[in-house]
């Protein structure tokens, strides 16, 4: 589109500007967040990498980082890189699960659908970013990443288990009914998510069909839901942010007290992360 503005530089003007700009100029930008993507299809075979914009509006409005959707493809990217790039990494929901074989499991038709690629990078990257003390922020699937990448296990079906609830996403429905808050999380008195909410319990929707089985190395189960099921985790030790949820705190993110929380506490550790102060430990977000 033409640029139509009237006394001021157009857009490829400013660009042009800020690409001459020494490095000392350009270095006042918002951290970058690198938000893992889920494969799509499109048009009868047109592929695609996509992350849902509620994601990167989150990401952008509350966190107040600059969100850049990251292919889930080990052809394409490398871990290394991705760490140099990005200050900090949000790992969103998807359809497709993490394989079995990742936990020492067989495939079974209860596990769904997969999806290698993204087993391929995000399971070493949260492994290095845990290491390394940058800030990462797992979302349902990318909470149960996080587990697998500890060396933790999932259960393929929360509502086939005993005394469990169905914790998955209705079929019917607006999409505020679907993302609808559902039921409560209880967290460790005194624990994490404790201290970052200033509540013990906070009330959260709930989307998903796997869970944790066994945690992995490390994984503090910090909330609950009612039936039990683990809906909190962060990494013992970590020396950087790694507050994992199983819900989806990503929906209306800006206007849920509970999603702001999480979204501005995980900016205020990509900013510390992306001046050189080095990792913000989850206690401290």
């Amino acid at each position: 589109m033409p640029d139509q503005s009237t006394g001021s530089p157009s857009c490829g003007s400013r660009n042009a500007q800020t690409l001459n700009q020494p490095p000392s100029q350009t270095r006042n930008r918002r951290p970058v967040i690198g938000i893992i993507s889920n494969p799509h299809e499109i048009e009868g075979g047109y592929n695609l990498h996509g992350s849902g914009d509620i994601n990167t509006a989150a990401v952008a409005q509350v966190a107040g980082c600059l969100p850049l959707i990251i292919p889930a493809d080990p052809r394409l990217v490398q871990v290394a890189e991705l760490l140099d790039l990005c200050d900090g990494f949000l790992l969103t929901g998807g359809r497709p699960n993490v394989h079995p074989s990742e936990y020492g499991e067989d495939e079974t038709p209860a596990h769904g659908a997969f999806d290698r690629g993204r087993d391929a990078v995000t399971l070493p990257l949260i492994r290095a970013c845990v290491e390394r003390g940058q800030p990462v922020f797992g979302i349902c699937r990318g909470f149960q990443e996080v587990n697998v990448a500890m060396g933790g296990s999932l259960w393929p079906e929360i509502r086939d288990l005993p005394g469990r609830m169905n914790h998955r996403m209705p079929p019917d429905g607006t999409m505020d009914e679907k993302f609808a808050l559902r039921h409560k999380v209880s967290f460790t008195e005194g624990g994490v998510f404790h201290r970052l909410m200033g509540s013990s319990e906070v009330m959260t929707n709930t989307l998903h069909g796997q869970g944790i089985n066994r945690a992995g190395a490390r994984i503090m189960i910090d909330g609950r839901a009612p039936d039990q099921t683990p809906e909190a985790i962060y990494v013992e030790g970590a020396p950087g942010f790694t507050l994992s949820v199983q819900w989806h705190p990503e929906w209306r993110a800006g206007e849920d007290p509970v999603s702001r929380r999480l979204f501005e506490a995980f900016g205020r550790s990509a900013a510390a992360w992306a001046a050189g102060q080095g990792p913000l430990q989850a206690g401290g977000a």
